[in-house]
């Protein structure tokens, strides 16, 4: 009866969150290398058993299980990282499996979004993580059943994604004490993400911080008006608003 619940209105209803809040708090709360490797055991099986919850409707599970996952990428212990990314593959196997070997579009948009909201909130892009980035290429290349489709292509094509804006966050560190020159960092990257709008509003409200951070108001203010802008022009395409 609780399975038939949960795929309700496609699996997008309150008893599938409050499963799936269960999940995320393994992962938020400090755990053990060997009660981790259950954690990401089960949230396979719950992947696999209920894809449309992730893959379908609204994208709020789908990001923040990018988001804790890629936490994990950063850990300090090998075995996890290893388990982390061996989810994370698995996540986006099942993404494209989801589209009929189409796209890993959510999980890509979702994952680069999650990167740049780590990057302002906890810092990655170390060894570790890098680490973990190449072991997901690893098993892009060593995926048989998958080699004579463009899943591979399209991982790669992510991870390399990642890394780009890993190198502009490297930058960004190096100018921290120089808060004009770190926004403009900022703001190449925001625009650089100009035909995704989602990506853009991420290093927009991380721009905000910064300036927020630094006293300077208006400039956060602008900020928050520019994502405002971004919003209304996506609601009047989608004919939710009209816009004179």
């Amino acid at each position: 009866i609780f399975q038939r619940q949960l795929q309700q209105s496609d699996c997008q209803n309150a008893l599938m969150k409050k499963v799936f809040d269960t999940h995320m708090l393994f992962l938020q709360i400090n755990q053990s290398a060997a009660a981790l490797k259950h954690v990401f055991a089960a949230l396979r099986l719950f992947v696999g058993k209920f894809p449309s919850a992730f893959f379908q409707g609204q994208a709020d599970l789908c990001g923040s299980l990018c988001y804790e996952i890629l936490k994990c990428c950063n850990h300090r212990s090998r075995s996890t990282q290893t388990e982390a990314s061996a989810l994370l593959y698995f996540f986006m196997r099942k993404n494209f499996e989801f589209n009929k070997q189409k796209s890993i579009v959510r999980s890509h948009l979702q994952l680069i979004k999650a990167v740049s909201q780590l990057i302002a909130d906890a810092g990655i892009g170390g060894s570790r993580f890098q680490h973990s980035l190449a072991i997901i290429n690893n098993f892009a290349n060593g995926d048989k059943q998958m080699k004579n489709v463009n899943f591979p292509a399209e991982v790669k094509d992510l991870t390399k994604r990642i890394r780009t804006v890993l190198m502009a966050t490297a930058q960004m560190k190096e100018h921290e004490k120089d808060p004009e020159m770190l926004v403009d960092l900022q703001y190449s990257l925001a625009n650089s993400y100009a035909s995704t709008p989602e990506l853009r509003r991420t290093w927009l409200e991380s721009m905000a911080k910064i300036h927020a951070r630094n006293g300077d108001l208006s400039e956060a203010a602008m900020c928050y008006i520019h994502i405002a802008a971004l919003i209304a022009e996506y609601l009047k395409r989608k004919g939710k608003i009209n816009i004179f």
